[in-house]
């Protein structure tokens, strides 16, 4: 399953997802990693949960990231969920211009996918209010602040 945090930019999705995470850490027996821009947040997280810097890789495009989610969960099949902050940055989808829509349904669905076939949950903070969502994802919406 996909579930996304929507809203603009310093509405406080990063704190939403960082207690979704901390509370969930308590309630499941597998594994829980979060992809973040940078290690600010490691001392806010659980120490049961797995933090990856993602700018420390040399990700380009959307299709590397989903390829790093995959050498993820490849690697960990204990792994029950991932939480993604600053989702349309970490995934360089962050300002791709008129696609940017169509890009984030594709990212989003491939997501989706790994989700149904490796059980893995998926749980991304999106800097985009609920409104600007394509149609598809509205219905995908966890919270919107």
């Amino acid at each position: 399953m996909v579930q996304l945090i929507v809203g603009k930019k310093g509405k406080g999705k990063t704190k939403q997802l960082l207690d979704k995470v901390n509370s969930e850490v308590k309630e499941i027996s597998g594994n829980i990693v979060y992809l973040d821009k940078s290690n600010q947040h490691m001392y806010e997280l659980n120490n049961k949960v797995r933090l990856v810097d993602v700018s420390q890789f040399c990700i380009e495009n959307s299709s590397e990231f989903i390829g790093f989610v995959c050498g993820i969960v490849s690697q960990d099949h204990d792994l029950q969920q991932m939480y993604f902050d600053s989702f349309l940055k970490i995934s360089c989808l962050e300002n791709s211009g008129a696609a940017e829509h169509e890009d984030i349904s594709a990212a989003i669905e491939k997501l989706e996918k790994l989700s149904k076939r490796f059980e893995v949950d998926f749980v991304l903070s999106v800097s985009m209010d609920e409104a600007e969502l394509p149609a598809g994802l509205k219905e995908k919406v966890l919270i919107a602040v």
